[in-house]
């Protein structure tokens, strides 16, 4: 068994941290002083940093970190294939997820009978959206999403950033009569309004209702009127109107 704690750093980061048996690994620490506040109150040894890629946002905590913690710090982009990342009680299967970034990854802890699987998507995929294409590849960032999508559809879905809720209103002027997008939006606003943490998802959710998942869906398609386009010609056309959004 682990626990998940969420963080809020920076102007709209998530930082993990995952606690079991005193031992703790913190996930894209944009800033240190948040992560020791939760290992204080816990009591929890810091065993690693571990950076689903290189941004800063992702990173900024490490130096410091690392000289409070002596902690290992690892961004494990860098590797040619998925791997399995060991490190005290913690297994972490690594999914090299690039089109955000050449170097994002994605980590992945299987389920077991006590828990559905948990998985850290950095900036490649969010509660309704996806990252930008710094790579400017979208059939690289497709794939990448659909590496995802075919996980568990219980697996718990943790991602970089709180944007819930402008991805739902994009959501939402792509297709003003989807159930699931308005349910999602309303869900978007309360939480808002709440203050409250928009995850975790699940991949069940985001495979309903985020269009990024859903470009190869022949009712997107039908929205967009890109019946007959391919679903990266439809990934694609979807990312340049968020952009513009």
């Amino acid at each position: 068994m682990h626990t998940v704690t969420i963080i809020g750093t920076l102007a709209d980061n998530y930082t993990y941290v995952i606690e079991s048996y005193g031992s703790a690994v913190v996930i894209d620490p944009g800033e240190a002083s948040p992560v020791m506040r939760s290992l204080d109150r816990s009591c929890a040894t810091l065993l690693a940093s571990v950076c689903t890629h290189g941004h800063f946002d992702h990173t900024g905590g490490n130096e410091e970190l690392l000289r409070r913690t002596s902690c290992q710090v690892l961004v494990p982009g860098a590797s040619d294939g998925d791997a399995t990342l060991n490190i005290g009680p913690f297994t972490f299967t690594v999914l090299r997820t690039p089109g955000h970034s050449a170097d994002s990854v994605c980590l992945y802890v299987r389920p077991t009978a006590e828990q559905p699987g948990d998985l850290f998507t950095g900036d490649t995929l969010f509660c309704g959206g996806c990252g930008r294409l710094f790579t400017r590849s979208p059939e690289t960032m497709w794939d990448s999403l659909q590496k995802l999508a075919v996980l568990p559809p219980d697996t718990r879905v943790f991602c970089g950033h709180d944007y819930m809720l402008e991805n739902y209103e994009f959501a939402s002027v792509l297709e003003p009569d989807n159930e699931e997008v308005y349910a999602r939006l309303q869900e978007a606003r309360a939480l808002a309004a709440d203050g409250s943490f928009t995850v975790p998802s699940t991949i069940a959710v985001e495979r309903a209702s985020n269009p990024f998942l859903r470009a190869g869906d022949p009712r997107m398609k039908r929205a967009l009127g890109m019946e007959s386009s391919s679903d990266v010609e439809v990934f694609a056309a979807i990312r340049r109107s968020k952009d513009r959004f």
